[in-house]
């Protein structure tokens, strides 16, 4: 019998300023809300992709991107599609992403 493996989860946390880090969450929500489900505030966002699902935080100054996918092959595939793009916005400065895995 096969146990069902628990999901595979990844954060970074990314401090911004609180300008930056509200704009940048909406910025990812609006660009994905064409394509996917999305839902999104002024302060939190949830991006559905085919592969798992990434929420947002903007506070205190800070961009909190959590994931969670089936599997980890599903998971490094969302971390690199959602820094691929949020480094699109951030171009003049972009920010180092770095992952940490939470499974």
């Amino acid at each position: 019998m096969n146990t069902p493996q628990p999901p595979a989860r990844a954060q970074a946390r990314l401090p911004l300023g609180d300008d930056l880090a509200a704009r940048y969450m909406l910025q990812l929500c609006k660009h994905f809300e064409h394509r996917r489900p999305v839902t999104y505030t002024d302060t939190d966002g949830s991006i559905g992709f085919e592969s798992g699902t990434c929420t947002l935080h903007a506070g205190d100054g800070t961009l909190t991107l959590s994931l969670t996918a089936p599997d980890a092959a599903a998971r490094d595939r969302l971390q690199d599609v959602v820094a691929r793009h949020l480094l699109r916005f951030a171009f003049r400065d972009p920010p180092d992403i770095a992952w940490t895995t939470l499974d």
